[in-house]
């Protein structure tokens, strides 16, 4: 597969850097991930070798601090991996965003000098997978609903409830997960901690069977007095709300360029299938390729605007809601339309487009639904 056409991805605003990044990475995609990602797909088979390999290079922390292990490049780096391991195999993408966006970004940003010397070299490093834990059977986009109970006894918290469609929810070593100290609070008896796998009193109860993302898991955790110290707390006691606002704000910008990947990946194989089957004089066909990649273009820019915004320390609750919502609506019209093109082609599995269009729907709901992205970009506008 190749690109539709390079210039398409070259912004303007990517430095050299950025290029030879992106071209290291592309390279690694398109040699390690493409023929494996039909069989990933196919056995629904954790990559985690894929993962190992990306560890090894140190892309698992490839935008923290070298003196935590990482690779101490900026944000669009990452969303440039984000976007063209997304582009060939989507469940090696997402893991990798949970991963970096919601396992080690809270850590890194809400943790004390203790918990990120701790937590994050194993983690950068790849000798752990991170995971993020918010959604549970009744609390989803209504975070107030949160039901798992943090209370403290002496000098550990006492947790238990249960977590649902936990990204690497089993795989993980190092989780971030909320709990309600005061429920009569709403967000604000919420607190956030880091839990060990092997704590006792944690445990994964089965992993989900999916539309899409099958190498990704997706797994059902509880929490059965499990007993964590209180050394574990994340920021303040009741401050998990805005902790886990600012790691989704984000996360929001990986999952944009995650669903862009997808869509640029499935314009790829329209653009090889045209040319083989000689269609491209075709006004229809020319059309429809023009508006995939026209708004292919339009959703790169918001995406790698937001990164440039949060590389500046600038707020990106806005952009990042406005990146993933175009980004995640476009990667469905894209490969929904390039399925068209192909017809009954594009619907067999030994072609990528029918698990581009069940991998991308995720982008749609993951990180906060469609829905919740227009409210909170309208609040952003409107005010509350």
């Amino acid at each position: 597969m190749k690109n539709s056409d390079p210039r398409l991805h070259d912004l303007s605003e990517f430095t050299p850097q950025h290029i030879t990044f992106r071209n290291e990475i592309r390279e690694f995609a398109l040699k390690e991930l493409t023929d494996d990602s039909y069989e990933i797909d196919k056995n629904e088979t954790f990559p985690r070798e894929k993962i190992r390999m990306m560890a090894r290079r140190g892309w698992l922390g490839i935008p923290f601090p070298k003196e935590y292990g990482g690779l101490g490049l900026d944000t669009t780096s990452y969303i440039i991996a984000v976007e063209e391991v997304g582009r060939v195999c989507a469940s090696t993408g997402i893991t990798f965003c949970a991963h970096i966006s919601l396992g080690c970004y809270p850590i890194y940003s809400s943790g004390n000098e203790d918990q990120k010397s701790r937590y994050l070299p194993p983690l950068l490093r790849g000798e752990k997978l991170g995971s993020f834990g918010l959604t549970e059977p009744n609390a989803g986009s209504d975070a107030a609903a949160t039901e798992t109970t943090a209370r403290l006894e002496g000098d550990r918290y006492i947790i238990n409830g249960t977590k649902r469609f936990i990204t690497s929810g089993s795989t993980a070593g190092t989780l971030v997960i909320t709990a309600t100290e005061d429920k009569s609070l709403g967000v604000h008896g919420i607190s956030a901690f880091i839990i060990d796998s092997d704590t006792e009193g944690f445990k994964p109860v089965k992993d989900e069977e999916k539309l899409g993302l099958k190498g990704s898991v997706t797994s059902e955790l509880i929490f059965v007095d499990c007993a964590v110290p209180k050394t574990n707390l994340l920021g303040k006691p009741k401050q998990g709300f805005k902790i886990f606002m600012e790691t989704l704000d984000g996360g929001r910008i990986s999952i944009g360029a995650l669903a862009l990947g997808i869509a640029q990946g499935a314009l790829d194989f329209l653009v090889d299938y045209v040319e083989h089957h000689k269609l491209k004089k075709r006004q229809w066909v020319q059309k429809t390729i023009a508006d995939i990649a026209t708004e292919i273009f339009a959703a790169r820019h918001l995406v790698y605007h937001a990164a440039r915004l949060k590389d500046q320390g600038k707020p990106v609750t806005l952009s990042g809601a406005m990146a993933k919502l175009f980004a995640s609506e476009v990667s469905m019209r894209a490969t929904r339309k390039a399925i068209q093109i192909t017809g009954c082609e594009g619907l067999v599995k030994k072609f990528p487009l029918e698990r581009f269009l069940r991998d991308t729907k995720l982008n749609e709901i993951g990180e906060g639904t469609s829905e919740i992205q227009r409210i909170v970009i309208s609040r952003q506008i409107l005010g509350r």
